[in-house]
């Protein structure tokens, strides 16, 4: 068996190198500097999703000091973070990064980046507070199994490496990540945990509309979309992209309904109320209004939603109005079809992309095996889980990280008691 240890020094095996893995060798490390602490990252490159966070800023987390309403972030564990949102949430998150000469800035939604908009300055931040802490990394070194050794063995778990070496652990942390090929998912099954599959989270809307040809990039700052025949619906920016829609409102839906929409094999109504948060009766309403108002003015020169100007003209052209036609002329068969296609607008999803910001899936080991407090294995002693190995995943906007960071911190903690 490899990687022979100091006598009575305890061995504590993290694998993943991800942000939950960093903060949770970080935190033993630091509790418990006798304890030998290394971390084991696949690639060659750790921490790769938080260098992408936020389009490459970093969206370490958000300005929300109340747990419970924070926990609402969460599709899944909302419940059961709350308690470790109390323990360590974002203004620790904060603290923690300023004492190690990060200091983070809160935009106007409530996301918190570090000052510098870069990334590498969190990734370095972690990188160099686990070496100061005494935790080793080993990058090119997955896990590819964990074994229960016998009692009275040298050490309580033997860890097998996909180089093939075997070393021993006295306590595992797995915070390998949640997508289906992880090996951290199939290493806390063959320990007795029960997974819930994996699948997507946080996707954008694969759309062929001709209302939305030639519109990527344009966005409406306030819609509200949702799913036809479900109760899915979520509101904010949307964004129209080369292959359909994405945003704000499109992220936290997709989030929401992961499992649904996984079900219905991404293909479902889409309906976006570019009128938010007007009724169709109501932008009918204000319609009629405008016509009023000014009935020598071109439809298609104004609009009194404040949608984009190229995005009207094609809602106005889906009623059937044509260039140029003026709002004195526009008939009541017209005026409903607008108001319609403002407020009702209705488009076929045929598939998704995934945010390459923010890779997430819903799924992982179920929470109710798993104390939440220490985030120790109810099943196996001596396994610790944290990150999105867990059945926790967050809508956009900082709530996955922080979910790491939380269950990354309590499991380094724990790893370190006696």
């Amino acid at each position: 068996m490899a990687g022979a240890s100091q006598p009575g020094r305890r061995r504590i095996l993290v694998a993943g190198g991800g942000a939950a893995g960093f903060f949770a060798a970080i935190a033993c490390a630091e509790a418990d500097p006798l304890a030998e602490v290394t971390l084991h990252e696949s690639t060659a490159r750790p921490l790769s999703k938080v260098r992408i966070s936020g389009g490459g800023r970093c969206n370490v987390t958000r300005a929300c000091p109340d747990p419970g309403e924070f926990a609402r972030g969460y599709p899944r564990g909302s419940r059961e973070l709350i308690g470790p949102l109390h323990r360590f949430g974002p203004a620790e998150t904060v603290a923690w990064f300023a004492q190690r000469g990060v200091e983070l800035k809160t935009e106007e939604d409530g996301r918190m980046f570090p000052v510098t908009d870069d990334s590498a300055t969190v990734t370095d931040c972690l990188v160099r507070s686990a070496r100061a802490a005494g935790a080793r990394l080993l990058t090119g070194s997955g896990v590819r199994a964990v074994a229960r050794l016998p009692a009275g063995a040298d050490a309580r778990f033997l860890v097998e490496l996909a180089a093939g070496a075997a070393v021993g652990a006295d306590r595992v942390l797995i915070a390998t990540g949640g997508t289906s090929g992880s090996a951290g998912l199939s290493i806390a099954s063959s320990l007795g945990h029960s997974v819930a599959p994996p699948v997507p989270s946080l996707f954008t809307f694969h759309v062929d509309d001709a209302r939305l040809k030639g519109l990527a990039g344009v966005s409406a700052p306030s819609a509200g979309v949702s799913v036809r025949g479900s109760g899915l619906r979520e509101s904010g920016p949307l964004l129209v992209t080369h292959s359909g829609l994405s945003g704000p409102a499109v992220l936290r839906l997709s989030a929401w309904g992961a499992r649904e929409l996984h079900a219905a094999g991404y293909r479902f109504a889409l309906c976006v109320n570019w009128a938010e948060p007007r009724t169709r009766e109501q932008a009918r309403s204000e319609l009629e209004s405008c016509r009023g108002a000014h009935p020598r003015r071109r439809v298609s020169s104004g609009n009194p939603f404040g949608l984009p100007a190229r995005l009207w003209e094609r809602l106005a052209a889906a009623a059937g109005i044509a260039p140029g036609t003026t709002w004195a002329t526009v008939t009541a068969e017209a005026m409903r079809a607008l108001a319609g296609q403002a407020a009702a607008c209705e488009f076929a999803v045929e598939g998704k992309s995934m945010n390459k910001e923010e890779f997430v899936t819903c799924g992982g080991v179920r929470l109710d095996e798993v104390d939440m407090a220490t985030m120790e294995s109810r099943i196996c002693p001596g396994l610790y889980l944290a990150g999105e190995v867990l059945d926790i995943d967050g809508i956009t906007g900082g709530y996955n990280l922080q979910a790491a960071w939380t269950t990354g911190w309590q499991a380094g903690r724990a790893m370190a008691r006696p």
